[in-house]
């Protein structure tokens, strides 16, 4: 399994496209407080999020707290800042992809803690950032590439349709 990590989200909008996300690959989504947003069963219903039971969701009440719960975890921390690029990472089985707040990434203690886990998503050096739920998406499925797509469907539906000679535009 994967575990996506959101250090201080701060927009609801991109940790429901990023929970979309781990819903349909089964990865487990880890929320650090504060959050700024409302995730009560309540606001979640009202926003429409039918896909939110399928998330495995665990929430922290700081970067501390996760780190305590999850002492052993095979981090890996999307920054902008990184040394390198994320296609130099050897991801694994119960890897935890980590990504800091819209506004301020992953706090400068934290990046140093762990210098050699850190890695980014190359773009050109007058970009800020790719948009957080556009990061995720990206690591995750590189990282769930690597793993060979463990317990996720690999053909689309046209896999059960035989090929045809016939097109449009030969008729």
């Amino acid at each position: 399994m994967l575990n996506i990590v959101l250090v201080e989200p701060e927009i609801p909008q991109n940790t429901g496209n990023i929970a979309r996300t781990c819903a349909a690959t089964r990865s487990r989504l880890h929320l650090v407080k504060p959050l700024g947003f409302d995730i009560s069963e309540k606001a979640v219903r009202r926003a429409g999020l039918d896909y939110w039971p399928m998330v495995d969701l665990r929430v922290y009440d700081s970067l501390d707290h996760f780190l305590s719960a999850n002492p052993a975890a095979d981090l890996w921390l999307a920054t902008t800042k990184a040394p390198r690029d994320y296609t130099r990472a050897c991801f694994r089985d119960g890897c935890y992809l980590v990504f800091g707040k819209e506004t301020a990434g992953l706090p400068a203690w934290f990046r140093q803690a762990n210098y050699e886990r850190c890695i980014r998503i190359p773009m050109r050096p007058d970009a800020r950032s790719l948009n957080l739920a556009n990061s995720v998406a990206v690591l995750a499925y590189e990282a769930l590439r690597q793993m060979g797509f463990p317990g996720l469907f690999g053909e689309g539906e046209m896999a059960l349709e035989p090929p045809t000679m016939s097109s449009p535009q030969s008729k």
